[in-house]
This record gives C-alpha cells, sequence and structure tokens, in this order.
C-alpha cells in the first residue's frame, strides 16, 4: 500500500498537482482523488488547467515581486549610495593628515614583518634541517634496532640449544656409573667451552 508522500508524488508526476497542495488532504483523500482524476477525464482537464493557471500566477507573482523587490532594494541602495559618496568627501577632506600618518606606521610594519618573515625562514631552514638529521638517525636507529633484534633472536636460539643439550647429557648423566660420568663430564665441558 502507498504512503501519502508516494501518493502525493503520484499526484505531481501524473497531474501536477503540487504537494503543497495536496499536503493539506488525509492519504484517504489522497487515495480518492487518485481513483476520482483516474475515472473522470473531465475531472482531469479541470485539474490540468486550474493547475497551468496556478504555475502561470506562480510564476507571475515571483516576477513582478523579484522586479518590486530588485527596485526597492535599487533605491535604497542608490539613496545609501548617495549618502556615502557625501559622508566620504567630508571624511576624506578632514582625514588627509591621518591617513599619511596611517601610511607610515603601516610601511614600519611591513618593514618589520619582512625582517621577521626573514627571520622565521631562516630559522624554519634550520629546524628544517635539525628535521632531516633527526629522521636520518632516526632510521639508523630503527635498523640498528632491527639487527639487534635478529641478533637476539639468533642467541636466544642458541641459548635454547645449549639448554637443551645440557638437559639431554644432565638426563644421560644420570643412566652412567661413576667413571663413565666423569668421562661425560668433561666431554660436556669441552663442548661448552667451544
Amino acid at each position: 500500500m502507498a504512503s501519502k508522500d508516494e501518493l502525493q508524488n503520484t499526484l505531481k508526476e501524473k497531474y501536477g498537482i503540487n504537494k503543497n497542495i495536496s499536503q493539506s488532504l488525509a492519504k484517504a483523500e489522497c487515495e480518492r482523488l487518485l481513483d476520482v482524476l483516474k475515472n473522470e477525464p473531465s475531472t482531469v482537464k479541470l485539474i490540468e488547467s486550474f493547475a497551468q493557471k496556478n504555475s502561470n500566477l506562480g510564476r507571475n507573482n515571483a516576477h513582478f515581486s523579484r522586479m518590486h523587490s530588485q527596485a526597492e532594494k535599487n533605491l535604497e541602495s542608490l539613496k545609501k549610495e548617495h549618502q556615502d559618496l557625501e559622508k566620504s568627501i567630508k571624511n576624506l577632506e578632514e582625514s588627509k593628515k591621518e591617513l599619511e600618518n596611517k601610511k607610515k606606521i603601516l610601511e614600519n610594519k611591513r618593514i618589520k614583518l619582512e625582517a621577521d618573515i626573514k627571520s622565521l625562514s631562516s630559522e624554519n631552514n634550520s629546524l628544517a634541517s635539525k628535521v632531516q638529521n633527526l629522521t636520518s638517525q632516526n632510521d639508523e636507529l630503527i635498523d640498528a634496532n632491527e639487527q639487534l633484534k635478529k641478533d637476539n633472536k639468533d642467541l636466544k636460539n642458541i641459548v635454547d640449544q645449549i639448554r637443551l643439550r645440557l638437559a639431554r647429557d644432565t638426563k644421560l648423566l644420570l643412566q652412567y656409573e661413576e667413571s663413565e660420568i666423569k668421562k661425560v663430564l668433561i666431554r660436556l665441558f669441552s663442548w661448552t667451552l667451544g
């Protein structure tokens, strides 16, 4: 079952009835209106005529309203412009010296800002160089860290092998007689020493 919004869209698309007109209708009323329009061609013509007339009137009203509004704005703008020009002439005559003083102050500020920009640019270049050096050092540290991780892994593997060998040899020692234990101990110590 269609929603009220869908029914309003159908009324707009098929019969040109704007949503602002059909908005006040309930959903059931929208459905009844669609049924009437489907079954009564003369009603469709009447609705289309009203819709066309409404559209034309709306366009005309909007056009005249825009023209009227534009004319009022232009008049107000011209009045304001006239007043502003009179004030500007008076102010320009009164403030010539003040403007010259401001010009001198701004020129001094400009010179100071240029000096500040040069100083900041130099400092920026120095900082960029430091960042580059730190980045290079960081890359070296990362490489060294990777190598240390690899070396630690290799060392752990060696230690694990030694532990395994010690555990195996200790187990064997417990199975031998005393003289055989001495031989195995000598072999074990010579193996661990290198």
